[in-house]
């Protein structure tokens, strides 16, 4: 691996998109034909932003070289870039909601913690076995900022409290036996 291919940093890219079929693959494929890598999409239909399009959050790994390209990419295509720069999540963690998860809104607890903590979930599995408006759980894998996972627990904590849902939290810290 070259000394270039080694310098691959973790970028965050918040995008602005038309409500239109194939408007979020359209906006992957700079990404892809710029050699970045998808780390998580975070796309939100229900929120517009003040032009009335909707906000989709995008990780990818690339260095930046690749960085720039993929940018000027995103660009020539029409894409409106709203953000785009490097994130440090370095720390991963998972939790587990269980409770009414999807009947008291799955993606605004998604939203708020990623909106108020340094974070991005990463991944996402759902189980309902009896329909989704009876109880159900979340997994959530989250990558938070270094340093930041107590703050990240705490919103996923107060979120949880709010709509009547339990949290299963990983361990962290302590002081070993």
């Amino acid at each position: 691996m070259s000394e270039v291919e080694t310098d691959v940093r973790a970028y965050t890219l918040r995008l602005e998109l038309v409500d239109e079929p194939g408007e979020l693959l359209r906006s992957l494929r700079p990404i892809a034909d710029n050699g970045g890598n998808l780390l998580s999409i975070f796309h939100e239909r229900g929120n517009v932003t003040p032009r009335g399009h909707i906000p989709v959050e995008v990780d990818v790994e690339a260095t930046p070289d690749r960085f720039e390209r993929i940018i000027d990419g995103l660009r020539d295509a029409g894409i409106n870039v709203i953000q785009a720069g490097t994130e440090r999540y370095s720390e991963g963690l998972t939790v587990i909601l269980s409770g009414h998860v999807i009947d008291t809104d799955l993606s605004d607890t998604l939203s708020r913690i990623q909106e108020s903590a340094n974070a991005t979930v990463t991944d996402l599995s759902v189980a309902a076995p009896d329909g989704p408006s009876n109880v159900s759980s979340a997994r959530i894998d989250i990558a938070a900022e270094r340093g930041a996972t107590e703050a990240v627990l705490g919103k996923i904590r107060d979120v949880a409290a709010e709509k009547n849902l339990r949290v299963v939290e990983p361990l962290t810290g302590g002081s070993g036996a």
